[in-house]
């Protein structure tokens, strides 16, 4: 149900609740990444693959095996393995053995994931600079911690249901 204050000339003038502001923002942001210049050079990537290309990145410091990526995801294991077998397949990472266990294989970047995660830092760093042009430091810490406290009581809110039922 909308949430309309009243109507002007036979439009509905919604509300002002954070709910309708962070979805109209959610919808803006995808719209502007849809549009980042190094856009069309990873197109053919999904929003899944991209998002483990990132995490991969950021873990590079050390191994990452395939429960890490289950785990970071919250994603089944039969899930995980055909993402993974995926991404192989596209050239994007290979499975490599340890020197230290037969059984374990961990994941890691191909050249043409890290040419792609260089692009997607990029993107990223531009559309994190347009959202917070003229904040603060101070601002920008304030916003990170509502966004964290919002996200907080969703879980809590969550959480509570579930032990209810």
């Amino acid at each position: 149900m909308l949430n309309v204050v009243q109507t002007y000339k036979g439009v509905n003038i919604m509300k002002e609740t954070v709910h309708n502001e962070l979805r109209s923002l959610s919808h803006l942001i995808y719209r502007f990444i849809e549009n980042l210049p190094n856009k069309k050079q990873i197109e053919s990537m999904t929003g899944t693959n991209g998002c483990i290309i990132g995490y991969l990145a950021e873990n590079s410091d050390h191994d990452v095996f395939q429960k890490d990526i289950e785990k970071a995801f919250g994603i089944t294991r039969s899930t995980a393995s055909k993402v993974i077998n995926l991404m192989e397949q596209k050239g994007l990472v290979e499975r490599q053995s340890v020197s230290y266990d037969a059984r374990l294989k961990k994941i890691i970047m191909t050249d043409k994931s890290k040419a792609i995660s260089h692009l997607m830092a990029e993107d990223m760093e531009l559309v994190e600079s347009v959202l917070t042009e003229g904040f603060s430091p101070e601002e920008k810490k304030a916003l990170y911690n509502y966004l964290k406290r919002m996200k907080q009581n969703l879980k809590s809110y969550y959480l509570k249901e579930k032990e209810e039922c």
